[in-house]
Formats: C-alpha cells, sequence, structure tokens
C-alpha cells in the first residue's frame, strides 16, 4: 500500500513543477486556471478547493524580476554587436518586455500558488 500522506501532500517540487504548468498542485490532474489568471474554484481530479490561496502581487514581481534578467543582457549585446537605430530599439524592447511579462505571468500565478498551498 503506497505512503498515503505523500498522495495527499505530494512533495515541493512536484507541486511547484504542476503549478509552473497550470496543473492542480495536490493531484496534477485538474486544470488550475479557468480563464487566463483566474484560478479555478476547485481542481476537477481531486476537488481542493483553490479559492482560499491568492498570490496578490507576486506573480507580477517574479516576472518582471525574470524578464529583467533575460532582456537587460540581450539589450546590451545588442547594442555592442548591431548598429540598431532609436526608433527600432523603442519598438523592439518595450514589445518583447510585455511578450516576455505575458508568457510568464500565468507559469508565476500556477508556482505562487502551489508554493502556498505546499507550505
Amino acid at each position: 500500500m503506497p505512503n498515503e500522506t505523500h498522495v495527499l501532500n505530494p512533495p515541493l517540487r512536484q507541486s511547484l513543477f504542476r503549478g509552473l504548468k497550470g496543473r492542480c498542485p495536490a493531484c496534477g490532474k485538474g486544470k488550475l486556471f479557468g480563464r487566463f489568471l483566474k484560478p479555478v474554484d476547485a481542481c476537477s481530479g481531486c476537488g481542493r478547493d483553490w479559492t482560499v490561496q491568492t498570490a496578490d502581487d507576486f506573480p507580477a514581481y517574479l516576472s518582471i524580476l525574470l524578464a529583467g534578467h533575460v532582456l537587460v543582457p540581450l539589450v546590451v549585446e545588442a547594442n555592442l554587436h548591431y548598429d540598431l537605430p532609436l526608433a527600432v530599439q523603442m519598438a523592439l524592447w518595450p514589445a518583447a518586455a510585455a511578450a516576455f511579462a505575458l508568457a510568464l505571468i500565468q507559469p508565476m500565478k500556477g508556482f505562487v500558488i502551489a508554493l502556498i498551498w505546499a507550505r
């Protein structure tokens, strides 16, 4: 018989990866989000209530932090190796930052919800 506490409380790493993928941190079967950033009320797989875990602003801070750490070196390297016109840079870098932040916000929110739930 498998360890029942392991089934009820998966390891932290497993829960965090499930949250990053937008799956239920508890069971990994149900979706964590009903819409882009709106968590479901309860997991369709295990029935766990997700209305009590609120991520607030922390996912946005994480997204901005990661986007900045990736994009700033790219901006520096692009300016060292290429002579991009200012108009191109004014269009390129803000668009890249917005796209990167939008791509990261849902996985970061799932990660934070999983972290709160697991701890």
